[in-house]
């Protein structure tokens, strides 16, 4: 079976690796898989970096509706910019197509019939089914048809985020089209949403190569990476993790103050990835370890595996990869009990979920797998073992797998 991906980059961000990942299980397991990106950041030769013009154009000029709205907030993609992506994949001619975050000006809303073969598409975050934001926050307007979009800071019911929807319902009606996505709390809100409640909605976690995202010595990990042996360290990890408000970092300050006057002060250590230190450091009542952005896969495993425990205190998350990725390395998590985290942590098994959004919940979770050392090498195994049972790339390709192949059956 011939697979291509399409996806904005390979290896620069959640949704880029949740993709390289699924191209990476595919091939281990003998099929022909290919990824067409904008940008390519690894070295891989599979991975086709498509650099016509009009693709270098697109970042700096599809944005150019949104000065319209001068009091927009968050992220929102209108994809109106031409392509180029329908002729180049007529040209590698593969038999299904899977759509990944094809966002920032990559792929027209109008170019997916045009591509002209069965389609997947995977829901890295909620865009696919909205008028063009990415996380919805409070609002649920894409059930009905978007206008009126709080994110554009507009009143009119005829804005652009329901020009944007307009456009995705006339230009996708008739697709062959099946959606993924990677956690109950996502697929729920697809079958949900006005463009998608009629659609084929299947659930396929991210996966990860668990021979990379696994368990090394705490001790030889926090040597190699300078950090201190005698001290409980809690980690926190995302892109721009302290200024991403979606990432919850406003959420950890206060629960590690509370930790801190409750005696944990001497006792704990921050470490922080995906960011680097600001000029004022905050004052959380711990000394914090600023690791910066960290890509490299063995990287991230040793931080993981520095780590006494990983929190992910995320609002919003589809799914949430640095969850599976410590879990994975032996790492138990404390994130919410809500979204895409709640298919990943199994409370008081591998973690801690804390009630949305109780700060002082949060708190008590951190300490609650910090407190017991018998009880965090149980914690240890369980994450573990999860991970090999349900994010291993071989699991999941698999199951991707035998969808594009029934997919292919009914399209003959």
């Amino acid at each position: 079976m011939d697979i291509l991906h399409l996806s904005t980059s390979d290896i620069d961000n959640g949704g880029a690796r949740a993709a390289y990942r699924l191209h990476q299980g595919l091939r281990s397991l003998g099929c022909t898989s290919r990824m067409l990106v904008r940008a390519k950041f690894s070295s891989d030769p599979t991975v086709i970096a498509e650099r016509s013009p009009l693709t270098k154009l697109a970042p700096p000029i599809s944005g150019l509706p949104l000065r319209l709205y001068p009091r927009h907030t968050g992220v929102f993609s209108p994809q109106w910019f031409p392509d180029v992506l329908a002729a180049k994949t007529a040209q590698l001619n593969p038999d299904i197509v899977n759509l990944h975050w094809v966002l920032n000006g990559y792929l027209r809303i109008e170019t997916l019939p045009r591509l002209n073969k069965p389609l997947v598409l995977t829901i890295h975050d909620m865009w696919p089914f909205t008028g063009g934001c990415h996380y919805t926050e409070d609002c649920d307007k894409y059930k009905t048809g978007c206008g009126a979009c709080p994110q554009l800071g507009s009143n009119r019911s005829s804005d652009m985020s329901r020009w944007v929807w307009q456009r995705k319902a006339k230009a996708w009606k008739d697709l062959n089209l099946t959606i993924v996505a990677s956690s109950a709390w996502m697929a729920d809100c697809a079958r949900a949403s006005s463009l998608f409640q009629n659609r084929r909605v299947e659930i396929i976690p991210c996966c990860l190569d668990t021979s990379k995202y696994k368990p090394v010595d705490k001790q030889i990990a926090r040597e190699l990476l300078n950090l201190p042996q005698d001290r409980q360290l809690v980690l926190f990890g995302a892109i721009s993790a302290t200024t991403d408000r979606r990432k919850g970092f406003y959420l950890l300050q206060p629960a590690l103050e509370q930790l801190s006057k409750a005696g944990w002060s001497d006792r704990i250590e921050l470490v922080v990835f995906g960011t680097s230190e600001p000029e004022q450091p905050l004052d959380l009542g711990f000394k914090t370890n600023y690791l910066g952005y960290v890509r490299d896969d063995v990287m991230l495993a040793l931080i993981y595996s520095a780590a006494d425990v990983m929190v992910v205190p995320s609002v919003q998350e589809a799914f949430g990869q640095t969850a599976s990725e410590s879990l994975s390395c032996g790492t138990p998590v404390v994130a919410f009990n809500d979204t895409g985290l709640k298919d990943i942590v199994d409370h008081q098994q591998n973690g801690y979920l804390a009630t949305p959004f109780e700060v002082d919940d949060l708190a008590k979770g951190i300490a609650w797998v910090l407190e017991d050392g018998e009880r965090q090498q149980k914690l240890r195994f369980h994450a573990r073992q999860k991970s090999l049972r349900e994010f291993s790339w071989d699991v999941q390709a698999r199951r991707y797998l035998s969808l594009y192949e029934e997919i292919l059956s009914g399209s003959t």
